[in-house]
């Protein structure tokens, strides 16, 4: 089964953030080249924990799809472009997914597992990734609902990670969220409030052109973000279990 990862970047260094903008046009060609890579998409942010529309210069992520865990971690580890990038990098961490479900292309395409995905009890955390191309007439409107979803999953005690990241500026974004468990990550979308009623609104108004909503189980992470690896001690508590 395919494995995702998803590796954030933080540059610090002035030369570095210059660095890094090039290698959105340069490291495509290096990453079309590596035969375990099956989909891939390089991301900036925004500012913040990345739910804005101004830019972040200082984080950058790669989105990957390999064709298994052990190519996922080998790539990580030996990967050219990984490993260049990681170190001109203050910080990097990456976490490892396997893919549940998903519904929505990205690009034309479904790269995680196809329209039907896997229907299996999870134990553990859980991960969400929502990818959406803003339809530019409806841009306004979506980013003036992000705040206040934003600071509702900030003020959720659950979840254990979030971060949003986009191909393009205002028009292409990703948001990216861990929980703790299936039941957590479902009660927050289930709720009354911002994200439900940004939901609705998407529905009524036809904001997206294209989506996709994915589904993973934690496999593991690696590295540190903020000085600490944010899944270190969950993962932990999973194995201990």
């Amino acid at each position: 089964m395919p494995v995702a990862t998803l590796s954030l970047f933080r540059f610090t260094a002035p030369m570095s953030r210059l660095w890094v903008i090039g290698q959105m046009a340069l490291a495509r060609r290096a990453l079309r080249q590596d035969s375990r890579l099956r989909f891939f998409k390089l991301c900036g942010s925004g500012t913040g924990e990345g739910f804005t529309p101004r830019p972040n210069w200082q984080v950058w992520a790669i989105v990957a799809v390999w064709a298994s865990e052990k190519a996922a971690r080998d790539a990580v580890s030996d990967s050219p472009v990984w490993q260049r990038w990681r170190a001109r990098a203050r910080e990097v961490w990456t976490v490892f997914l396997d893919p549940l479900s998903v519904r929505g292309s990205w690009s034309g395409v479904s790269p995680f597992l196809g329209e039907s995905g896997r229907s299996e009890a999870v134990s553990g955390p859980v991960a969400a990734l929502t990818r959406a191309t803003l339809r530019p007439s409806r841009a306004l409107r979506f980013w003036q609902r992000v705040p206040d979803i934003s600071s509702a999953i900030g003020k959720n005690p659950d979840v254990l990670f979030k971060i949003g990241v986009g191909e393009m500026p205002l028009l292409h974004q990703v948001t990216f969220s861990i929980w703790p468990d299936s039941t957590t990550m479902a009660a927050f979308a289930r709720a009354k409030g911002p994200h439900a009623e940004a939901i609705r609104a998407v529905r009524e108004g036809n904001w997206f052109a294209e989506e996709l909503y994915a589904r993973f189980r934690i496999l593991g992470s690696e590295g540190l973000w903020g000085g600490t690896d944010p899944l270190a001690d969950k993962l932990a508590e999973r194995e201990a279990a």
